[in-house]
């Protein structure tokens, strides 16, 4: 966007080091000018930053499809995909200079991985003094897994999958388990993921052990075999609300079984936009202020499975992508102090 001859520029003050994808699997920290916070504007040291795997390694691996690809921008992104590209979604900071009322407080951000930046003040939600800054950096998974709840509707007594115990299922299974439902399964192929289902005190079930008959399923797997399963589960003339992001990657599905035979329904539910039956009374800043106050459960904290230092931070996508890392949510922790001049 050009600024008109009028309006005030904000002079570089000092330095910020931001993490850049730099082309298919590669990534670099760039050191970049950070201007002075102008009015209405915020200055914020981060804290941690979260790797929210499943969509930042189809940015890393440059498979974000062109057709969509500036429906698929973060709030704060710098470039455009494949790259090179400034991407994250998961920041959380102290606000260094800015607005008296904000200065000192600790705030979740929608900002890419980043040790200084400033941001309207609009851009910024509170943390709540019973939420630990590490753990708001779920924020924004909170929020998707929030916004798919608000898109499906469930309802007293229902009988619901999640299928795929990533961080956006494992998130949504989490906050199912306050509802008063029937029944509740969280579905996943890896065995290993048990131990997740049972510090959110959730059951788990191997996808040839889920029960059927489901009122809703939750699509999370990010796979064709996790979405011709959900077919399988969901109850006739049944809904699958489908989370999950494949990128450029083709989806093969056995749409002449269940599908059709059944009158099934798929139900996409992209965080972009508050869900349909919210959006008239809901803002993007209330949803966020509600996924952050859910976060004072400690249970939550099961997500954080692995940190890093910022300086580490391309290696640690490396070890993402070639499954040398294998978390949930790998925290990002920065220094004490920013990069200055």
């Amino acid at each position: 966007m050009t600024l008109p001859d009028h309006a005030p520029q904000n002079t570089p003050t000092q330095t910020a080091l931001a993490y850049w994808t730099v082309g298919p699997c590669q990534g670099e920290l760039r050191s970049e000018d950070l201007p002075a916070p102008g009015q209405g504007q915020a200055l914020v040291r981060a804290l941690y930053s979260g790797i929210s795997r499943g969509t930042e390694l189809v940015v890393h691996e440059a498979h974000v499809p062109p057709r969509i690809a500036r429906e698929m921008r973060a709030p704060h992104q710098t470039g455009d995909f494949p790259g090179p590209v400034k991407f994250g979604y998961l920041s959380v900071g102290v606000v260094e200079e800015g607005h008296e009322d904000w200065t000192g407080q600790n705030v979740f951000c929608l900002h890419p991985h980043q040790d200084r930046y400033v941001v309207p003040i609009t851009s910024l939600t509170r943390i709540p003094d019973g939420v630990p800054p590490r753990r708001a950096v779920l924020t924004g998974i909170a929020e998707i897994a929030l916004n798919a709840l608000w898109e499906a509707g469930p309802r007293l007594g229902d009988r619901i999958a999640v299928v795929g115990a990533g961080l956006v299922g494992g998130m949504t299974a989490a906050l199912l388990r306050g509802f008063p439902l029937g029944r509740l399964q969280l579905v996943e192929t890896d065995p290993r993921k048990r131990g997740l289902a049972e510090s959110l005190g959730v059951e788990f079930a191997l996808p040839d052990d889920a029960l059927q008959d489901c009122d809703i399923v939750f699509h999370c797997s990010a796979t064709d075999e996790g979405l011709a399963r959900s077919l399988q589960l969901v109850g006739d003339e049944g809904e699958i609300i489908e989370l999950s992001w494949y990128g450029n990657r083709a989806v093969s599905l056995p749409l002449g079984e269940d599908f059709h035979a059944r009158r099934l329904s798929i139900r996409a539910s992209q965080v972009g936009v508050v869900a349909r039956s919210r959006r008239h009374r809901r803002t993007s800043s209330e949803r966020l202020e509600l996924a952050v106050s859910l976060l004072a459960d400690p249970m939550f904290d099961a997500f954080l499975t692995g940190e890093s230092q910022f300086e580490e931070l391309p290696g640690v996508f490396d070890g993402l992508e070639n499954g040398e890392l294998d978390d949930l949510c790998h925290v990002i922790a920065y220094p004490k102090t920013g990069s200055k001049d």
